[in-house]
């Protein structure tokens, strides 16, 4: 396994799936999306298939070339709305991130780089004061292409000041350390949503399956 602590000076941490386990409220605001619009939401059941992809582009494909009477943009935001109020409610962070983050804070510049709507983000990062800990966030609004593309991530570091290989990425789906392979990034794989050998097919640069594996690698 590589030593992540030689070079590494900035952390950059995917949001959904590795500090909230957000992806079920993802899952379900489409449902409630397509039942407001009496629309059956095709096969979210296989949502895996959907993990590390932006609202964008799941919409389109659950869509299916379906006509619904209003714009794309207006369903994203109806869509949003739904998911701020199930995250409010339910409050999803895993159990070791309020800990991790300032503790990883202490010793690297932070960011965050996600597929989601810059709302999503804040939503998320409000919960147990995580912001204050993270310098930038990137959201797939701010780049032109989404993962497994490496836009979020290069700029991302390009806020930070640090070069991409300096930069070590925290990811849970395969498009995500696809896209921080092909920035040029070392990353951290971890099976809260896809499995270790996915992950490892990825090339991601260590898989592990707890947080406490995380801050061992980054500050032990």
């Amino acid at each position: 396994m590589k030593d992540f602590q030689a070079g590494t000076r900035a952390v950059i941490f995917d949001l959904d799936g590795v500090i909230a386990d957000s992806e079920p409220l993802h899952q379900l605001g489409f449902r409630q999306l397509f039942e407001e619009l009496g629309l059956d939401p095709g096969p979210t059941d296989d949502w895996h298939r959907f993990v590390g992809t932006s609202d964008r582009s799941v919409l389109i494909r659950l869509l299916d070339g379906r006509e619904v009477g209003r714009s794309l943009d207006e369903l994203l935001d109806r869509k949003a709305a739904l998911f701020l109020d199930l995250l409010k409610e339910r409050e999803p962070l895993f159990p070791e991130i309020p800990d991790l983050v300032p503790a990883l804070a202490a010793r690297y510049p932070l960011a965050v780089a996600s597929g989601s709507l810059r709302t999503a983000i804040a939503g998320v990062l409000e919960l147990r004061g995580l912001r204050r800990h993270f310098q930038f966030t990137v959201s797939v609004q701010d780049v032109a292409h989404g993962k497994p593309a490496p836009d979020l991530f290069l700029r991302a570091a390009e806020l930070l000041g640090v070069a991409p290989q300096a930069c070590v990425v925290l990811e849970d789906s395969v498009a995500g350390v696809t896209a921080a392979r092909a920035a040029g990034m070392r990353v951290i794989g971890i099976t809260n949503t896809t499995s270790r050998e996915l992950l490892e097919a990825a090339r991601a640069d260590a898989v592990v399956t707890h947080y406490h594996h995380v801050r061992s690698l980054l500050l032990a």
